[in-house]
């Protein structure tokens, strides 16, 4: 199978998270392309599946991604497709900042006209030791509502890598049930005249 990955990353947990990725589908024998939306990522077509990851900041996720979600929304949506989210608030337990975070994920793929067949939210890390104080201020009263032991200040990984390699089973068992599509390029077919 072939497999695109573009992620959108702010502090480095959602490259993180598609190198993890790339790693595991290439330990099933996966042809996998890893791409940042900042730079100039590859169209999806042509491709068995496609997953695009972004994280979640002041309530929105990268604009380089949304811009490559809408400019290739039909292509997104006539393959495999997944996305993940990566965010604080999945590490939490609030049921009130889970249907915050669902809403803007809902905002986001519907501004983009996306529906992928698997969404996954992925819990961050928060990195105390990269941020100036006025965001290891704010970012202290954020993680109070998901960990009240982070407020320490020490860098703290929240991600479930266990529950990222069964996001991997989804998106290969969706691929796999997928319609096979003949590309031309594939095509053995000769015209006749």
């Amino acid at each position: 199978m072939n497999i695109l990955i573009i992620y959108g990353t702010t502090e480095g947990q959602s490259r993180k998270v598609a190198e993890f990725l790339q790693k595991e589908f290439e330990s099933l024998h996966h042809k996998v392309t890893l791409s940042d939306a900042n730079g100039t990522p590859p169209s999806p077509s042509g491709y068995d599946a496609v997953i695009i990851g972004a994280s979640m900041h002041m309530e929105r996720y990268q604009e380089p991604v949304l811009y490559y979600v809408r400019e290739h929304h039909a292509a997104l949506n006539k393959t495999t497709s997944a996305f993940y989210s990566v965010s604080l608030t999945a590490a939490s337990d609030d049921e009130t900042s889970w249907q915050e975070l669902r809403h803007i994920t809902e905002h986001f793929l519907t501004a983009g006209h996306w529906h992928p067949a698997v969404v996954e939210y992925v819990a961050g890390a928060l990195r105390f030791t990269k941020y100036d104080f006025f965001k290891k201020f704010i970012l202290r009263q954020i993680a109070r509502r998901a960990d009240p032991h982070s407020v320490s200040g020490e860098d703290k990984e929240y991600t479930n890598w266990d529950t990222l390699k069964l996001f991997v089973t989804k998106v290969v068992q969706r691929a796999a049930a997928a319609p096979v599509t003949v590309r031309p390029e594939e095509s053995d077919f000769e015209a006749v005249c």
